[in-house]
Order: structure tokens, then C-alpha cells, then sequence
């Protein structure tokens, strides 16, 4: 039988996985303290509902398609925007909601990108520009609880397509010629003029390269300049990219995408767009860029209580540990083979319940990373 990975596709443990816990702990925290609730959704969908009126989209392309034993066409969640539609049906307004969970897409691997990764979103149905600022407030919250330095970028589709309509490009091109228009923070300018060019639209490049002064006159551009207006209220420093488009054409207004120098891809993004005819806004955070870049303490203090033949007391000091906070593990065997499974799984602290120390109230707590050993009355 083979056991090995697929491609893409990872296990996790130990301190990797404690990392990875620690981190979606912070996410749940501050989406809370701005107010969203949790929502679970199926990872396998209908396929037809999972294209949406997106087909075309690169994301959308890369799903993973599968029948069940009835034949039916389906396919596994690559974002969770799309089941919105069915989730925020007759809920009252403003409908905040976060989720956390695997999405997956049959896309090239690169660092910070696997086919089944863990994405984190919270999204308002019935959202103003007020609410965008204060979204990318919760971006500014997390990365610095994470110990990542970003930057985060924002522009407007409106803004997008009313220059596209002053150039008098053609509808049916229009969001070929963004997708390409997005891919200048990825490629040379010469490089998207040359994918441009069946398009008759490598003029583009110019304009979308110019000094933010330059788009005043675009009266979408006054949507910017709101966005940036509440972001000084919630104290967050944004910067405007005239080309970003992201990749996803169900975008109407605002979007926005957050880098660190350190990564080669967008470490998180969102955007507004249209739900059940309502205006709304959302974020995302992909998990693997998070855990490459944060930068975190994840080393909880263990214990390892060690029962030499005394189970009821080592128990019993386990269990009061446990009401204390404190992570316990209880060893039912030998000394030595104790500190060995503790020097395994990086237990600081070992506590030693035998027979002698039960008469004499004292108990011998050994500091892995020390050495040394101290004797205690009370735990």
C-alpha cells in the first residue's frame, strides 16, 4: 500500500502544528473582538455552483472536480465567498461572519502555496467603505500580533473599468486585459505589454503606472480616497496600486492585497462585491504565508508527571495541574524511559510520584532544558 504525501498536500504535527494552532487562535480572537461569528460550510459542493458566473477565473479553472456513486457532477470548495450566497439568505443586516477551514486547487506548487490549504475569512453582507477601512484594520491587528511586517495595497474596480472605458476597450476584453494588468507586480513591464498586445492594449501599462496625483480626475477615484480617509481613523497606513485587480472577477469596488517582502505571493487579500443584490466586503488570510513569516513564541511549559507504580496520587497531581492551566501529560512506566519520551515531545518539566515521595510530601521536579532538580511540597 502507498502511504506517500500526494502532491501538494501535507500532514502536520509537533511544533508545526502547535504553530499552526497558535495561529488560527489569534485570527479567531480578533475576528471575534470585531464582532463576526463562526460558520461552518460543506467542502464538497455541486459543481455547477461552484463555478458560479466565475468560470473563467484562474481559481475557479483550478478546482477539483469529482462524482459521486449517483453520477452527480461535483467539486470541492476553493474559497468560501461563493457559498455566501446560500449562507447570508434572509439574514439581517449587516451579517458578519468568519471561517476558518481547508480550501483546495489543482494550481502549481510554490513556496507559501499547497493544494489544500487553510483559509480564514471574514465577511460583511451589507457593507460602506467604513466597514472596508475597518476590515483592513483586522489585517493590521493580526499580522502585528504575528510579528509580520506588510504592506497593504488597495484600489477600486470601479476605478479599473472606468479607465478601461475611457480607452474604449471593448467589454468582452475587459477582464482578460485586468488579469493581465494584475500580473505587474509579477512581471516586467515589457513582459504584459507583449501579453497585452492581442488586445491592442499595451497603452494600458503607462497609464496604470502612473502617480497616484495622475488618477484625480476618474471620478471612481474618490472611492479611494474615502477608503483612505477611514483608515486614518483606524490608524492603518495603505497604499494605492492603480494596476491591482486580484484574481477573481466577482469584485465590484474596493480591493485589496497584502505583501511582505519576504514572500514572493500576496500573503492576504479581499475585496467588496455583490451577495444577494447586497453590497459587501471581506478579507483572507491564506494559513501557509502566515506560517512561513510569523514570527512566534510556541513553546507552552509541559509537564510530564511520571507515576512509579503510584497511579492514584500521579492522577490526582495531574488533574491539578490541568485546573491550573497547565499541559500534562501522565507516564505510566520506568525513569528513564520517561525523561527519553520527554526530551521526545520538548516537556520542560518532569515530576517524579513514587512511593518515598509520597510519605515525605516532597516531590522531585526535574527542568528538562536545565538539569536540574528541585524538591516540592505543594503542586
Amino acid at each position: 500500500m502507498k502511504i506517500d504525501l500526494v502532491k501538494g498536500f501535507k500532514d502536520y504535527a509537533g511544533k508545526e502544528a502547535q504553530k499552526r494552532a497558535q495561529i488560527k487562535n489569534i485570527i479567531v480572537e480578533t475576528f471575534e473582538q470585531y464582532g463576526f461569528e463562526p460558520a461552518e460550510t460543506p467542502i464538497i459542493e455541486y459543481e455547477e455552483f461552484v463555478k458560479g458566473n466565475n468560470s473563467q477565473d484562474e481559481a475557479v479553472r483550478d478546482v477539483f472536480k469529482l462524482k459521486d456513486r449517483g453520477k452527480r457532477k461535483l467539486a470541492l470548495r476553493y474559497e468560501f465567498t461563493f457559498q455566501l450566497k446560500r449562507l447570508a439568505k434572509n439574514k439581517k443586516l449587516p451579517y458578519k461572519r468568519y471561517q476558518i477551514g481547508p480550501v483546495f486547487r489543482d494550481e502549481p506548487i510554490r513556496p507559501g502555496r499547497t493544494r489544500q490549504f487553510i483559509q480564514c475569512d471574514a465577511d460583511i453582507i451589507g457593507s460602506t467603505i467604513k466597514d472596508e477601512a475597518e476590515n483592513l484594520s483586522i489585517f493590521k491587528q493580526i499580522l502585528e500580533k504575528l510579528k509580520i511586517e506588510s504592506i497593504i495595497y488597495i484600489n477600486n474596480r470601479k476605478l479599473l473599468n472606468e479607465i478601461l472605458d475611457k480607452e474604449k476597450i471593448k467589454e468582452k476584453y475587459k477582464e482578460n486585459i485586468i488579469r493581465e494588468l494584475d500580473k505587474l507586480d509579477k512581471l516586467s513591464k515589457a513582459e504584459v505589454k507583449n501579453n497585452l498586445k492581442k488586445y491592442n492594449a499595451e497603452f494600458l501599462v503607462e497609464i496604470l503606472t502612473k502617480q497616484e496625483k495622475d488618477y484625480e480626475n476618474y471620478s471612481s477615484y474618490k472611492e479611494i480616497l474615502e477608503l483612505k480617509k477611514y483608515c486614518k481613523l483606524f490608524k492603518v497606513e495603505v497604499e494605492f496600486k492603480p494596476f491591482l485587480a486580484r484574481g477573481f472577477s466577482y469584485y465590484t469596488g474596493t480591493i485589496f492585497e497584502v505583501w511582505s517582502k519576504k514572500l514572493p505571493v500576496s500573503i492576504c487579500g479581499g475585496g467588496s462585491y455583490v451577495i444577494n443584490n447586497n453590497q459587501s466586503t471581506g478579507i483572507s488570510f491564506g494559513f501557509e504565508p502566515l506560517m512561513l513569516l510569523a514570527n512566534l513564541k510556541i513553546q507552552p511549559e509541559k509537564y510530564l508527571v511520571v507515576s512509579l507504580n503510584q497511579d492514584k496520587k500521579a492522577i490526582e497531581i495531574a488533574q491539578t495541574l490541568r485546573k491550573k492551566q497547565k499541559n500534562t501529560t501522565i507516564y505510566y512506566g520506568k525513569p528513564s524511559k520517561a525523561l527519553e519520551y520527554a526530551n521526545a515531545y520538548d516537556i520542560q518539566k518532569v515530576i517524579f510520584i513514587g512511593e518515598k515521595e509520597i510519605k515525605q510530601n516532597k516531590f522531585k521536579i526535574k527542568d528538562m532544558k536545565t538539569g536540574k532538580e528541585k524538591y516540592i511540597s505543594k503542586i
